[in-house]
Formats: C-alpha cells, structure tokens, sequence
C-alpha cells in the first residue's frame, strides 16, 4: 500500500537513527488494519512522534490509528485513555502494545480553529481540564510530575546543547530551578490524573459540540502541571502571561505560583526540544519569550 509519512514523523524518525522503522511502516498499517477490520484513509498531518491515519471500522464508524515511532512508550497514554473512558479524552477503542498503536474515537475540528477569542479557549482548556482530572492513587503506575521534572532535568542541559544553545544560560538556570521545585512539591495524596501537553492544537471537537484532549502523556501529578502547558503555549500572542497564569489559578483554584513554575517549565523544555529537531518556528518563539521573561 502507498502510505504518506508526513515530513515531520519522517524526520523525527531519521534523527534517531530509526529509518528501517519508515520501511516496515506499510506492513504494519496492513496488519492492523486486517486485525481490526480497518479501511485505512489519509495520513493526518501536525505532530512529530506518531503516524496518525484517519480510518473507518467495518460498521462505518469513523475513527483513527496511530502508531508511535520507535522509542515512543505508548502505555502511559493508553493508561490514561482506559482511566478516562472517554470524558475529557478521546474514546480508546483498541491498542496494540508491541507495535504501539492505538484505536482512537475520531473526533473534528482542533480549538484552535473553531475559536478565534484567545481567552475564550484557555477557559475552554480549563474545563476540559477539570472534567478530566480525577483522584489517583500510587497503585496506578503512572509517571509522576516528580518523575516528569526530574527526566527533564537530567536531560535539558545536553538538549541545550545540542540545539547549539538556542536560549540564555540564565534562561536554562531557571527552568532547572522550577523543575527542582515542582519536583520536591510533588503529593501522593494529592494527585490526579493529568493530561500532561493541554494546548488548542490538541483539544478537539466533539459530536455534541464539547471537546476532548487527544495525545495525553499520561501523569499522576499536580493539575499545576496541565495548567503550565496553557500558559507555555502561543506567547506571540502578545496578553501578558503573568496575567494569564493568574486568570487560570481564578477559574481552577490551584495555586498561581505553581501553575507559573510548570510553564517555565514546559516553556523551555519544549523550546529546546523543538529546535533540537528543527520544529520551527514553535522553538524559537517559546524560546523568546523565555529569555525575555528571564531578563
């Protein structure tokens, strides 16, 4: 079968050394469409760490297949998926561990595009937010937001380098220092399910008009932690993130400081990654916004 491989999976995957993995691809996509009855469509475009095709299942159920590249860990997401059951979160309908693919509820338009006022979505954010935090106890092996900032402490200083140094020391300094806190803050007692990468590119329309998250990292953290992706998001356009950070921490009732040291967080991170593998121009926007909130 010809299957189209957007450019952004292809170079992801050819950066980690994975390129038999693109060769293997069609043969994947044939199995797991016979396995479950798929009729495969277009390949849909916009993210970088998973092939996601439209496919309708043989009652004519429209839905999606999304197989994860190489090195990608489908099982938190899947978790979360299955802890959701579909509020908050797009139905999961089927998973394939060893092959990393994922059955999903094919939902419509991105927040993105259907709503034009920027506040108007960080509220819609919050809600779907809310509806899908829940209490979440340690028996649920899920990573933690401790685990989260100490991953990307361990690896932010050589991304840094890696991406040729596309921010300020200080910039970089005081990303490590959020994380150390937000590391250290972390409850048991707590915690809730988190989506872990809420922005309006991943909040999609639903049938009834609501929306639901799609690519969930899957977390057992602070809602702080969903929180700091909104304010880490779109800083081009121009509201002040400060006054972002404290609309939020109104509308939720979690505590503003946290939620500002999560988007530091997220922020640099995600700045640094994005231009590690060329995700332009997302890296460098997050990026100036940064060192300008540092200097």
């Amino acid at each position: 079968m010809r299957l189209d491989i957007p450019e952004q999976v292809r170079r992801t995957v050819i950066a980690d050394g994975n390129e038999s993995w693109l060769d293997e691809l069609p043969g994947v996509v044939n199995s797991l469409a016979h396995e479950w009855s798929l009729r495969i469509g277009a390949s849909l475009a916009g993210g970088h760490v998973a092939l996601v095709v439209e496919v309708t299942q043989a009652d004519g159920t429209p839905a999606v297949l999304k197989i994860g590249v190489p090195g990608r860990d489908i099982g938190p997401e899947a978790k979360l998926l299955r802890l959701a059951d579909g509020v908050g979160c797009a139905r999961l309908l089927g998973e394939d561990a060893d092959r990393r693919a994922l059955l999903l509820e094919r939902l419509g338009t991105p927040m993105y595009d259907v709503v034009a006022d920027p506040v108007s979505r960080h509220n819609l954010l919050c809600d779907v937010a809310v509806r899908l935090w829940r209490p979440i106890g340690p028996d649920v092996d899920l990573p933690t937001g401790a685990n989260l900032a100490e991953r990307y402490a361990d690896r932010l200083p050589a991304l840094w380098e890696q991406a040729g140094r596309p921010c300020s020391p200080a910039t970089v300094a005081g990303a490590l220092e959020c994380m150390n806190r937000r590391r250290l803050a972390h409850d048991d007692r707590s915690a809730v399910l988190v989506h872990g990468d809420i922005h309006e590119m991943n909040a999609l329309q639903a049938s009834d008009g609501s929306y639901k998250l799609i690519d969930p990292a899957g977390l057992r953290a602070e809602p702080a932690c969903d929180l700091g992706t909104i304010v880490r998001c779109n800083p081009d356009l121009g509201d002040d993130l400060c006054a972002r950070t404290e609309r939020l921490a109104s509308r939720t009732g979690v505590e503003a400081t946290a939620i500002w040291e999560w988007g530091t967080i997220h922020r640099v991170f995600s700045g640094v990654y994005a231009c590690s593998i060329g995700f332009q121009p997302f890296g460098e926007l997050l990026l100036a916004e940064a060192d300008r909130l540092t200097a």
